[in-house]
């Protein structure tokens, strides 16, 4: 069960709408690589995890993804917020008014909505969380370019490079996540004591 805190976990106070910034960033909302796929992706990961310290790492993280949706989304609402239609049209974002108005829609920069055929959810545990560890480093890669097409803008930066330091940690807890599920499987006859605890074959 979680608690909401009625906060963004870091400030964001846009004072310039810009749509042509909104455009981009809004990748990071439903992208591929954006933090509404990393949050589902960890949230589902968690359930084939081989020890607590895992499942809690991918649960908090998972938790914390949801966070960085809402900053990212509160992001593309300021920028686009009370723009004139016909600019919004001009700055290429008139197929997307037309279908969701200045609303925030889960979709990549390229236009294609959020699919859940990005998530990797394949219940190996290995196999998981090297799937997370390339992950981080590809939001935190993208936000990198984020940044470098708003270089005028602190308002936009400020978060931004904020969104990228959190995805570096997630790197490092996925690595720590890593190494301790190495040890625990590397352990003699993990998946037969684990068999043998269940109550299921105490007939």
């Amino acid at each position: 069960m979680w608690t909401y805190n009625k906060a963004l976990e870091y400030p964001i106070n846009i004072k310039c709408p810009n749509p042509r910034l909104a455009k981009f960033i809004i990748s990071q909302y439903g992208g591929p690589d954006g933090e509404l796929a990393a949050s589902l992706r960890y949230l589902s990961q968690r359930f084939g995890m081989p020890d607590q310290k895992a499942k809690a790492i991918l649960n908090d993280i998972g938790t914390e993804e949801l966070a960085h949706l809402e900053m990212v989304g509160t992001i593309v609402h300021q920028l686009t917020k009370g723009v004139d239609p016909k600019i919004i049209e001009k700055e290429g974002l008139g197929a997307y008014y037309t279908d969701h108005g200045l609303g925030v829609y889960p979709q990549a920069a390229a236009g294609y909505p959020f699919t859940a055929a990005v998530l990797a959810v394949k219940g190996d545990p290995i196999a998981d969380l090297q799937e997370d560890l390339a992950a981080e480093q590809k939001a935190r890669a993208t936000y990198e370019k984020l940044i470098d097409l708003c270089a005028d803008d602190p308002d936009v930066i400020d978060p931004l490079r904020f969104l990228r330091e959190r995805e570096v940690v997630h790197f490092q807890r996925f690595g720590e996540a890593l190494r301790g599920v190495q040890d625990k499987l590397a352990q003699k006859k993990f998946y037969m004591n684990d068999m043998n605890n269940c109550p299921c074959n105490n007939n």
